[in-house]
């Protein structure tokens, strides 16, 4: 007989295997294996496998919801960014990076990655705000902040977790310890020409 089991077990599983397969991994059977439920159980909860994708990611745009909406309960900025910081670190890095992969083909997962990169983008840039009181800098430290994020999840290079945090933890010293400068305009070069 088969197990029961929930479907928020089906999500985790979905995300579980998106972080050890990839998005070309993501497959009926194989969520279903790790379940060690039969095909009967999913369309318990799932119409289809489309029905089940779409649902997938909106629970996974929730669940960045849901961690954003607790950070932005901590009244401190300097204690909110620093547990975004743990937050970031601790996320589900490898789903995250098929659910990129994932986005560059299907619209509604674009659509869903662009609203989770700017909650994301938006926590720290408040926090950062509240900290150096100045538009351009927390702006920059944010994103920065994210390009750093999405890279690390994206980069073929063996990820190590310490070194991300060291290098989070340095951006975040050196914001409240006031060493973020009003950046000045790089001068730009279209031409292959040296700068004057």
């Amino acid at each position: 007989m088969a197990s029961v089991v929930s479907r928020e077990a089906y999500f985790d599983t979905g995300l579980e295997v998106l972080a050890d397969a990839g998005f070309g991994g993501l497959k009926l059977a194989v969520v279903c294996n790790r379940l060690g439920v039969t095909t009967g159980s999913f369309y318990h909860y799932f119409s289809n496998w489309g029905h089940y994708t779409r649902e997938l990611i909106e629970h996974w745009g929730q669940s960045t919801h849901k961690r954003v909406a607790a950070l932005q309960a901590i009244t401190d900025p300097t204690d909110r960014i620093r547990k975004i910081t743990h937050v970031g670190l601790n996320l589900p890095h490898e789903a995250d990076a098929a659910i990129r992969t994932w986005a560059s083909v299907d619209p509604e997962v674009r659509a869903a990655q662009v609203e989770v990169d700017f909650e994301r983008f938006e926590v720290i840039r408040t926090a950062a705000r509240e900290i150096v009181r100045n538009d351009r800098q927390s702006r920059i430290f944010a994103e920065l902040a994210v390009y750093l994020l999405t890279g690390y999840e994206q980069s073929t290079l063996p990820h190590q977790s310490e070194d991300l945090a060291w290098m989070f933890n340095r951006l975040i010293d050196d914001l409240i310890g006031g060493h973020w400068a009003e950046p000045s305009s790089p001068e730009v070069v279209t031409d292959g020409a040296e700068p004057a």
